[in-house]
């Protein structure tokens, strides 16, 4: 990992502080349903952690891609249904204030920034989920601009989120070639919100879905159109395949962070846990196997920072971490023995997340048929 440049140092920084003074004495009232996250979205904003890498121009950091997984790995660290929400709110930011049209992004963007308005991106429907070129909301020029209709869900923040990026089907039958993207004002007409997807899994995710009737769209909010939506759909999701990952860092170093203090606390037979050769090693593995799922976020990147195809690195960084997740969250529970079951402690909420981690952005196996086909390829 390179050194951080003293704006990346000043973002870090400041996630942290947000961690200790709002996440962490919060995430347990968040995973047990007492609480929700939306409040926070005005304390990020404060701290700059909704416009990482927005231009500068429009009041963003313009900060790299790597400058926002090492944001995402604090933040995780924490609370990783929280990260996501945050980071995904803040990705429509960053993609409007590239993309959109000049009236789009002043009608958005400032309001994202503040934390006024959260964002989500709306792939997933009932049923199309990893067979993204299998969706059916539909979209059809009416006037100057769109009338769409359809219905998403398992969307990150859809349970507030109001400033959508929804990708919809141009042509009956269009696959892949007739989808197009659109900015969509969910307190506009014709965007009914559906109910929260409860799951004790991330709570802080905000996962819910939403139902479009009629909704129209202006021209301007066309931001991709057919041919070049699914690319760029595509190129987001290697991203968030990274940062995902990155995310699973955090947990397992939170988690090797709390027994190993515990260990040298806690004593068993006569001496600390840390004295018993056993108990040590798995520490030791988890520390091994965290450092090699760094290096593959690192190495993945930093080809999305140099603008170089990022497929198989992404995939392979975020099956890596997921699965170094799972594997060492439940061994580090175990090494803590019956104290690892308590709330205070983040093992439980951070294994559940895992496995939300391992199904989002490309489940385990679509990521490795990939891989496999890289290796037939070479």
């Amino acid at each position: 990992m390179n050194a951080p440049t003293p704006a990346e140092q000043r973002a870090v920084d400041a996630a942290q502080r947000f961690v200790d003074t709002h996440v962490r004495p919060n995430a347990l009232a968040w995973d047990q349903g007492r609480a929700d996250t939306r409040s926070l979205f005005s304390d990020a904003a404060r701290a700059g952690l909704l416009g990482l890498e927005v231009p500068v121009e429009h009041g963003g950091q313009a900060l790299s891609f790597g400058s926002k997984c090492r944001v995402a790995e604090i933040l995780a660290a924490a609370d990783f249904g929280l990260a996501m929400a945050l980071i995904n709110s803040h990705n429509v930011a960053n993609h409007l204030a590239r993309m959109a049209a000049p009236d789009v992004v002043r009608r958005y963007v400032p309001a994202l920034l503040a934390g006024e308005r959260t964002g989500c991106t709306a792939l997933t429907e009932p049923g199309a989920g990893s067979d993204f070129s299998a969706i059916t909301t539909a979209a059809r020029r009416v006037g100057d601009g769109w009338q769409l209709d359809g219905e998403k869900t398992w969307i990150v923040n859809a349970t507030h989120a109001d400033v959508m990026v929804v990708y919809a089907q141009t042509e009956p039958d269009g696959r892949a070639g007739g989808i197009a993207a659109f900015v969509v004002d969910g307190t506009r007409e014709g965007c009914v919100r559906s109910p929260r997807l409860d799951s004790s899994a991330a709570r802080g995710i905000d996962a819910g879905g939403f139902l479009l009737q009629g909704y129209r769209a202006l021209a301007d909010e066309l931001l991709h159109p057919p041919g070049q939506a699914f690319k760029a759909a595509l190129t987001s999701i290697n991203g968030a395949r990274i940062y995902v990952a990155a995310m699973c860092c955090g947990m397992v170093a939170q988690c090797l962070q709390v027994a190993s203090t515990y260990g040298s606390q806690r004593r068993t037979f006569g001496k600390a846990l840390h004295e018993h050769q056993g108990w040590r090693w798995i520490l030791a593995d988890a520390a091994i196997d965290l450092e090699a799922a760094r290096l593959l976020v690192d190495a993945a990147s930093e080809r999305i920072d140099s603008d170089r195809d990022a497929q198989s690195t992404a995939a392979r960084a975020k099956v890596f971490a997921t699965r170094m997740a799972g594997r060492h969250i439940a061994a580090l529970l175990h090494a803590m023995g019956a104290e690892g079951l308590r709330e205070q402690h983040p093992f439980l909420r951070h294994l559940a997340a895992a496995q939300v981690a391992a199904l989002v952005d490309g489940s385990t196996e679509m990521l490795l048929e990939r891989l496999a086909k890289d290796i037939r390829n070479t």
